[in-house]
C-alpha cells in the first residue's frame, strides 16, 4: 500500500459522524490534489477491510454518486441515521453538513 493510500484511509476514518465531504476534498487533505479517482479506488477495494465510512463521501456538488438500486438507498439510510438530511434528489447541503 502506498503512502498516499494510507493517508487517504486515515483521512476517510477522520470524517466525524453527521458530516460529509467530497472525494476531491479527501484527496486534497491527504496531499493528493486531483486524486478523487484514487479515493474512489480505495473506497471500492478497502472499505470493508478498514471499516471505512464510505457513505460520508459524496460528489463535489453534495450528491450521492451511487445510482438507485446500486447502493444509493443504503447510503441515504446510513446518512439519515447520523442526522444528515438527504433531499429527494439525493443531495446533501454541504454548507450545513460539510466537514471542514
Amino acid at each position: 500500500m502506498t503512502e498516499y493510500s494510507i493517508r487517504i484511509i486515515e483521512t476517510i476514518k477522520a470524517i466525524p459522524k453527521g458530516k460529509v465531504t467530497s472525494y476531491g476534498k479527501i484527496a486534497a487533505k491527504a496531499g493528493l490534489p486531483n486524486g478523487a479517482r484514487q479515493v474512489v479506488r480505495i473506497l471500492h477495494s478497502q472499505s470493508e477491510k478498514h471499516d471505512l465510512p464510505w457513505y460520508r463521501i459524496l460528489k463535489a456538488d453534495g450528491s450521492i454518486a451511487l445510482p438507485e438500486g446500486a447502493g444509493a438507498e443504503l447510503q441515504k439510510e446510513l446518512l439519515s441515521k447520523e442526522g444528515v438530511l438527504v433531499s429527494k434528489e439525493g443531495r446533501v447541503d454541504l454548507e450545513k453538513f460539510g466537514w471542514r
